[in-house]
């Protein structure tokens, strides 16, 4: 029962650090392209203040929240 419960972990483990690696690949690409002045979701106005601080952003500040 062990072995079957260490494996299992071991696989979780992999599959944790697979997903972190690509979040981080998503995050890399968001923030080399220009941050988007409308929400790619909503169609409102994204806030120039989050537009500058979070480069790349699509996505106002509440629909961001739902996507995560």
């Amino acid at each position: 029962m062990s072995d079957v419960i260490d494996h299992a972990s071991g696989l979780e483990a992999q599959f944790t650090q697979v997903a972190l690696a690509n979040h981080l690949a998503r995050a890399k690409q968001n923030e080399q392209r220009e941050s988007a002045k409308d929400c790619e979701e909503c169609g409102d106005p994204i806030p120039e203040q989050r537009r500058q601080k979070v480069p790349g952003c699509q996505y106002c500040t509440q629909c961001q929240s739902s996507r995560e």
